[in-house]
């Protein structure tokens, strides 16, 4: 394996060590982003307010660092100045004064490696201690010294050559790497693992299509297990708390024709809580039941403390693929409440457990039926973000609706695994919105509107504010409390990442990456 690494002399001062303790008390240090959602909880929430209402109008670029890849989906991460992003199979340190390279690190894609409905992208990294973590493209979790970019360790994950891959970032919790799969559309079958942030070996795995003789298994018939999907691409959270990790299930596979796999598929579409040490479940909850349109629940869930009927309780907000967001206990998994937040024609509505009541419409067919949301959801694997300012959930939301056909697929290792697919309405009968949902209960309080059905993320901020992007690479402001745009600049290129908070010489920043360019604003 041939590795690069380029370490260049400079009097930027590269951080050395960020142990856990710094990322569970990230609210100490709001000048930095210390793990993918800034805070374990999934919040997206930055605590600095020097950008705010008032200025936000005078926002410029400061720099802008072009990857050699197109169609960056990094959320970076910032210690002590420092950037740290990453590109498939690559990373890089950059100065956050000037976006000048410190040093970088690639490893070569096999030329055998296959893109099976994922793409060639990377949504990030995480840090521990003196390492910086990174998921590859062709199965590796690789460890990197902070300092110079030099490889630490790595470990073989999965095999690409089954229609794995890794895409997203992973998540550093105490003394350990929480990684996930990509791979859905391939039949494969999913898990999570977790590794030893010092020396790389595997600590637990938890498959997520239950075999013969685990809980959940039932739900599956004869073999259709081994081929179930269930893949895992999107960051999870982290309560240090319960010591439970959080993490979404994709669909189950083939995507589109339940014929074949009759029952509710566990623990497909569903959000897991893991014990951290153990990798054993604690709970589950099932958003689509035997899902035939693609909905995974792959997202980054929000866990915050609210009052439901006059108590305080743990919960968790999911605004979810298939157009329903949902507020659980997350000690326990109980359905607190849900409701629709976009167009849907598959549900009546949710049962006392949450449980979707179907309508009659609501599967594929041979001859393509017509169902709201389309194969991407309502919201896809971008960020929401909560404001403990508002107590407000803010979602990026997608109002496109698709017919579904299904087909007989065949499975074949490696390869596109289907059983149907979906031909989306037309770009006039589509369009977008930020919605800011009321945590507790899914009430809309403000929606702002959009051409076209988004892909990217949300960032609130104590400065009263609320950043996203648009397809057409609008990246603007709005206000947190009104929806109210106050600002945007033309990027040039899509947006299809999250917005970042952080410090540069004591000076708040914002920054976004738009197809192959990574935008870093100030005053």
């Amino acid at each position: 394996m041939r590795l690069l690494a380029l370490f260049l002399l400079a009097a930027t001062v590269v951080s050395a060590q960020v142990p856990f303790e710094r990322i569970v008390n990230a609210d100490k240090e709001p000048g930095n982003w210390l793990t993918y959602s800034r805070t374990l909880d999934g919040k997206r929430f930055s605590p600095l307010r020097e950008i705010n209402t008032q200025n936000v109008s005078q926002l410029k670029v400061k720099w802008a660092y072009q990857f050699p890849d197109p169609r960056t989906e990094v959320s970076p991460i910032v210690i002590d100045g420092i950037l740290y992003v990453t590109g498939p199979n690559a990373a890089a340190a950059l100065d956050g004064r000037s976006g000048r390279s410190l040093w970088t690190w690639k490893r070569p894609l096999p030329s055998d490696f296959q893109s099976i409905g994922f793409g060639h992208t990377n949504r990030g990294a995480a840090v521990l201690d003196d390492k910086l973590f990174v998921a590859t493209l062709d199965g590796f979790l690789v460890a990197l010294d902070l300092k110079s970019g030099v490889e630490r360790w790595s470990a073989k994950v999965l095999d690409y050559k089954l229609g794995y891959s890794m895409t997203m970032a992973p998540l550093a919790i105490d003394g350990k790497v929480v990684v996930g799969v990509s791979g859905g559309e391939a039949g494969i079958r999913g898990f999570i693992d977790a590794y030893d942030a010092r020396t790389g070996k595997q600590a637990w795995r938890f498959w997520t299509i239950p075999g013969p003789g685990e809980p959940g298994h039932e739900t599956w018939s004869g073999d259709d297990w081994k081929t179930g999907g269930g893949a895992t691409w999107v960051t999870g959270a982290y309560d240090p708390e319960l010591k439970l990790v959080y993490w979404g299930v994709g669909n189950p596979g083939p995507d589109w024709n339940g014929d074949v796999r009759p029952g509710d598929n566990l623990y497909t579409c569903s959000f897991l809580a893991l014990e951290a040490d153990t990798g054993k479940l604690s709970w589950y909850f099932q958003f689509t039941p035997h899902d035939t349109h693609d909905w995974d629940a792959t997202h980054v869930p929000i866990l915050f403390d609210g009052e439901v009927q006059g108590k305080k309780r743990k919960l968790m907000a999911v605004a979810n693929r298939n157009a329903f967001y949902y507020v659980l206990d997350r000690t326990t998994g109980e359905f607190i409440a849900g409701k629709p937040y976009a167009k849907q024609t598959w549900a009546k509505g949710l049962d006392v457990k949450g449980r979707p009541i179907l309508t009659t419409n609501a599967e594929p067919t041979t001859q393509g039926a017509l169902i709201w949301p389309n194969l991407n959801g309502a919201t896809v694997w971008f960020s929401p973000s909560y404001s403990p300012q508002t107590d407000f959930v803010y979602v990026s939301v997608r109002e496109i609706g698709a017919r579904y056909f299904k087909r007989v697929t065949p499975y074949r290792v490696g390869t596109f695994f289907p059983g149907g697919g979906e031909d989306e309405l037309p770009p006039d009968d589509a369009w977008g919105a930020i919605r800011a949902l009321q945590a507790e209960t899914g009430e809309l309080r403000w929606e702002f509107k959009l051409f076209s059905p988004p892909w990217a993320g949300v960032l609130s901020t104590a400065g009263g504010l609320v950043f996203s992007g648009s397809d057409e690479g609008n990246f603007y402001a709005l206000d947190a409390r009104t929806g109210k745009p106050l600002w945007d600049f033309q990027t040039g290129g899509a947006i299809e990442a999250n917005p970042n908070s952080f410090m540069i010489d004591g000076h708040q920043c914002i920054s976004i990456a738009a197809d192959r360019v990574l935008y870093v604003f100030g005053l």
